[in-house]
């Protein structure tokens, strides 16, 4: 019998509505009542956690870890450290790679290499179209039944509205939420940066923030049409939060997510040329960064993640137009988070923050996680609130560099990672 109790933390586990101080019991992989450390037939290993915060294992519902295909980038091993550093124990991967998750047989092979490779939980989405080409359906029954947890073409965003419609339908048959990167592609064109003054002034082709909302209120349209969830993947404009505060309110089954660097950041960020700010959708404008704050604290919206996006240093050392859409985020998206809505603005409690990492993307993907109850699976994330510290891309355990955040100064962390009751990383 392996044992561990973690002693003297500040239990929020937003499922059971506990916030207090207390022990926890962890038996063989599983959460114990504390009832059966009496029972026990040798010592468990004690971590003591006074003045940190423990918590269920966070979730993050859009990870891109690029194999296969493009391991040059991030592996799924790799990604998976990444994602312990970060405090999170299961990630949600992306179909956008070589070939794109769209059978059953690349499912087959993601789940074969996470269980070889990942130290954390990697659950795979399944392409809502072949090749992720928005055009033929890809066999959405047969994925469901490989295990994927959602469909998504994220990456790409499907323009035929029936053929979304048709992909709504039958993600409802199978159980599964549809996840879409909202971009209407005639109004975006070839834009890489939000329209507006930046745009113009660095003579950068813009990309107006209707070109998110059309296809947020498509989404909408769909999801009460086919009364089945749709959940919006990194959201960034006002008018976005303004449609979904209107829809929920309404009981439509939709929903939306927000990344830490369109909060912390604005189009002004691009004025270098840097590409480490070009990321899909793009930094947006101080008003719309507002918005997103006030969505998030009325619970608009509900889901926070990273869209960790990859890319090699030679990818991203082009001129701004040509380099790819993307920035890692695994290892300071916990931080920035904390340092920014809890801290900073105040626009949430960590007990908000730690359900919007747990409860919400358990209910949103149906899984049996984020939950602290006796039986549950061990998967616990200890967290530093008050720690200070200095983010480092030379100490990542991401395969890639492409973060604009190197040097930044946060208060809050995870410095604890646990996975089936075993410690994957620790600070």
């Amino acid at each position: 019998m392996n044992a561990t109790i973690i002693r003297n933390g500040r239990v929020i586990d937003p499922a059971n509505k506990r916030d207090e101080i207390a022990d926890l019991l962890i038996v063989d992989g599983k959460i114990a009542p504390l009832s059966q450390f009496s029972t026990l037939n040798s010592q468990p290993e004690q971590i003591d956690a006074r003045n940190l915060i423990v918590c269920p294992g966070l979730i993050d519902v859009h990870v891109h870890l690029r194999e296969p295909g493009f391991g040059h980038k991030e592996t799924i091993e790799s990604g998976a450290r990444a994602a312990a550093a970060g405090g999170f124990t299961t990630i949600v991967c992306m179909p956008n790679t070589s070939p794109a998750a769209d059978n059953p047989s690349t499912i087959a092979w993601i789940k074969d290499r996470a269980a070889a490779a990942a130290r954390v939980n990697v659950l795979p989405t399944g392409a809502i179209s072949k090749n992720l080409a928005g055009e033929e359906l890809a066999p959405i029954g047969s994925l469901a039944q490989a295990g994927i947890v959602a469909i998504t073409d994220d990456g790409h965003c499907i323009q035929n509205h029936e053929v979304m419609r048709r992909a709504v339908e039958y993600a409802r048959m199978v159980g599964v939420p549809v996840l879409d990167e909202c971009r209407d592609y005639n109004l975006v064109g070839s834009g890489v940066v939000n329209e507006g003054y930046w745009s113009t002034l660095l003579g950068l082709p813009g990309w107006p923030a209707a070109g998110e909302e059309a296809v947020v209120m498509r989404n909408i349209l769909l999801a009460e049409l086919c009364d089945h969830q749709i959940h919006c993947l990194h959201l960034t404009t006002a008018g976005s939060v303004r449609l979904l505060r209107e829809a929920r309110a309404r009981g439509v089954k939709i929903s939306g997510e927000v990344c830490p660097h369109h909060i912390a950041l604005t189009d002004e960020a691009i004025q270098n040329f840097d590409t480490n700010y070009k990321m899909n959708p793009p930094l947006r404008s101080r008003t719309d960064v507002e918005a997103l704050l006030e969505g998030i604290a009325d619970g608009t919206l509900s889901i926070l993640c990273s869209d960790h996006a990859p890319h090699a240093d030679f990818e991203k050392e082009v001129e701004f137009d040509a380099a790819p859409f993307g920035i890692i985020g695994l290892e300071t998206e916990l931080g920035l988070f904390i340092d920014l809505l809890v801290h900073k603005h105040a626009k949430i409690d960590m007990v908000r923050l730690i359900e919007m990492y747990t409860v919400e993307p358990a209910r949103l993907l149906k899984l049996d996680s984020g939950t602290l109850s006796p039986g549950a699976r061990a998967d616990v994330t200890l967290i530093d609130p008050g720690l200070e510290w200095t983010i480092s891309v030379d100490q990542f355990e991401s395969a890639s560099r492409n973060s604009p955040f190197n040097g930044w100064k946060l208060k809050g962390r995870a410095v604890r990672t646990v996975v089936g009751g075993k410690t994957v990383w620790k600070l």
